[in-house]
């Protein structure tokens, strides 16, 4: 089973746009700007060339808000690349008054390279290095945004910022197997073990995600958010799907008074006194849509415990859990181009 759920799981990780939404061009007289074709060009948008360690030249942009004190690294989705994703990012810089930084993948959009597990880490740490070093962003002032599979490198690089600020994860995944089928360990062959990274997070964590998400499985962003350290009041939009959240009014709203509540916050290096839930987090979010936005190894199989083990103590939820997708209905959604 190892090897052949290993090469699903591969199989249904990465699906980039083909053809890419955008081309970069080069403008001389700009002296040499590099500017997005198939999009207007800004002057608080920069679009760059970041070169990561696993030697992959990676597209970038980052838009500056004048009046921003922090800034949120946007890890996108799995069907998705910069030219679709340009007009939200503007209007996310714009509504939450931040600076925002998004790229696109190994092999997404005008990335060299090919989209693996390994090479999204590199991707992510080439965008914070640049954040850092260009833009002088600290990781106090620094949020991570990930979402669906972007919820991957997000968590991979947060567990290892001891001192950022938070994190937002969008229908995030359990693990790339948990996706296909509902296992209760974690095994080596798995991809994105978020499930067993998350509890190493130690900022604000704020969890978004559909009831109705036919991709990802609401039971996933659920037991993400039991697992948080550091809980912040979940956003779950009732009868929301995988990529329409955006629309619904509550979900601006909330990122506002969440971006709000850690602005006001106080980073230490030890651990936080201040609890940022509230409320009965259990309970979706009735919601309407107006106000929105419009826009291959040869090891026998090992297993070990992982983190669900927790969950059985949670005191959270005490609801069966709902069953989480068969890799024929993942299919089904390929074909309906909803891929996390």
């Amino acid at each position: 089973m190892g090897v052949v759920t290993s090469s699903i799981a591969a199989k249904f990780a990465f699906f980039p746009p083909n053809p890419p939404s955008y081309h970069v061009i080069g403008d001389e007289a700009c002296g040499g700007r590099l500017f997005i074709l198939d999009a207007p060009r800004r002057d608080d948008v920069d679009v760059l060339q970041l070169r990561t360690r696993r030697g992959n030249e990676i597209v970038a942009i980052y838009v500056k808000h004048p009046k921003a004190t922090m800034t949120l690294l946007y890890s996108h989705g799995n069907a998705a690349d910069l030219g679709q994703m340009f007009e939200l990012f503007v209007e996310l810089s714009l509504r939450l008054r931040i600076n925002l930084m998004g790229y696109d993948y190994s092999g997404y959009g005008q990335s060299s390279g090919k989209p693996t597990e390994s090479n999204t880490y590199a991707d992510i740490e080439a965008a914070h290095k640049c954040l850092k070093e260009q833009y002088g962003v600290k990781d106090e002032d620094l949020i991570l945004y990930g979402q669906s599979v972007g919820s991957g490198p997000t968590l991979d690089l947060a567990s290892r910022l001891p001192n950022l600020r938070a994190v937002v994860l969008h229908s995030p995944i359990l693990s790339g197997l948990r996706v296909l089928y509902p296992v209760k360990r974690t095994y080596w062959f798995d991809i994105y073990k978020n499930i067993d990274k998350v509890g190493m997070v130690n900022c604000p964590v704020l969890v978004i995600h559909g009831t109705a998400d036919e991709v990802v499985d609401f039971s996933h962003g659920k037991q993400l958010w039991e697992l948080c350290k550091e809980k912040y009041e979940p956003l779950w939009l009732n009868g929301g799907g995988h990529c329409n959240l955006e629309l619904y009014p509550e979900y601006i709203k909330h990122l506002k008074k969440f971006v709000l509540t850690i602005g006001k916050r106080t980073t230490t290096n030890g651990p936080k006194k201040t609890r940022t839930d509230s409320g009965d987090q259990s309970k979706p979010v009735e919601s309407g849509t107006s106000d929105g936005f419009e826009v291959g190894c040869d090891h026998s199989e090992i297993s070990r415990n992982s983190l669900d083990s927790q969950l059985v103590n949670c005191k959270k939820s005490k609801k069966q859990e709902k069953s989480r997708m068969s890799a024929d209905r993942v299919d089904r959604c390929r074909r309906k181009s909803l891929i996390w």
